[in-house]
C-alpha cells in the first residue's frame, strides 16, 4: 500500500481486499453461456465460492447478465453482432439467444442472488457500458472489484480495461474466469498484462484474503 498527499493507494490484490473499497463482479453466469463450455460446472463452483465468502465478510456483491433485444427492435450493431456471433449471412436468419425471461437468460441456480445483491442487464460486453455499474460502485466508494464469471476473451476482457479507464482496479480470478477459446484468452490475458493497471489472483488466495476479518 502507498501513501501520498492524502491517498491511500492499492497496489496489490491484498491491499485492496477490504469490504469497505473492493466488490465481487460475477459475469454473465447465465444458464445459456454456462452450458456452452465443457468446464461451465468448475467455472459455477469457483463462482458459489466466492460469492458465498464475500456474503460471509461483508464484501457487496454484483452481477450482470446479457440480454437480448427482440431482433425486430435491435438496431445496426446489435443485428451485425448477431450476424456475427450466430454465423448466419443474412438479418433474416438472426435470432434473439438471450431474450429476457428465457431459461438461457437465467442465471446459474446456484448463483442466484441474494436480497442484498443486485444484477445488471447489458446488451454490450463491457459491464459498465450504459449500466448503472459505475455509480452503484462510487456512491459506495469502492475502487476495485474482483471479477469472476464466462467468457474471459469475450466480455471480461473488456470490463477490465474499462474499468482501468474508469480508475477502478480491477483483479481477475483467473481459475473463476471461464473461457470459450483457450489461444484468445492467453491473448487476453497477455495484453491486460502488457497494458497494466488490472491484477490477477486465484480463488484460493482471494477467499483467504477476505475471510482473513
Amino acid at each position: 500500500m502507498q501513501y501520498a498527499y492524502g491517498l491511500t493507494i492499492p497496489q496489490t490484490v491484498e491491499d485492496a481486499c477490504d469490504p469497505a473499497r473492493m466488490a465481487l463482479l460475477i459475469y454473465d453466469m447465465q444458464v445459456g453461456i454456462v452450458r456452452q463450455l465443457p468446464d461451465g460446472d468448475r467455472i459455477v463452483e469457483s463462482c458459489r465460492r466466492l460469492r458465498d465468502t464475500a456474503r460471509e465478510n461483508g464484501f457487496r456483491i454484483f452481477y450482470t447478465r446479457h440480454m437480448s433485444i427482440p431482433v425486430a427492435a435491435a438496431g445496426v450493431a446489435q443485428l451485425r453482432a448477431a450476424m456475427e456471433w450466430q454465423h448466419v449471412d443474412s438479418v433474416d436468419e438472426v435470432h434473439a439467444a438471450f431474450p429476457q425471461g428465457s431459461p438461457q437468460y437465467q442465471l446459474a441456480p446456484e448463483l442466484t442472488p441474494g436480497p442484498n445483491e443486485i444484477v445488471f442487464d447489458k446488451i454490450t460486453m463491457s459491464a459498465f457500458t450504459a449500466t448503472p455499474l459505475d455509480i452503484a460502485l462510487r456512491d459506495l466508494g469502492i475502487d476495485s472489484f474482483a471479477i469472476a464469471g464466462i467468457a474471459l476473451e469475450v466480455g471480461i476482457e473488456p470490463t477490465v480495461r474499462h474499468a482501468t479507464d474508469l480508475g477502478y482496479l480491477p483483479m481477475l480470478v483467473t481459475d473463476a474466469c471461464g473461457t470459450g477459446h483457450p489461444e484468445a484468452a492467453e491473448r487476453s490475458y497477455a495484453t491486460m498484462a502488457f497494458a497494466g493497471g488490472s491484477r490477477t489472483t486465484d480463488t484460493a488466495t482471494l477467499t483467504e484474503l477476505m475471510s482473513r476479518g
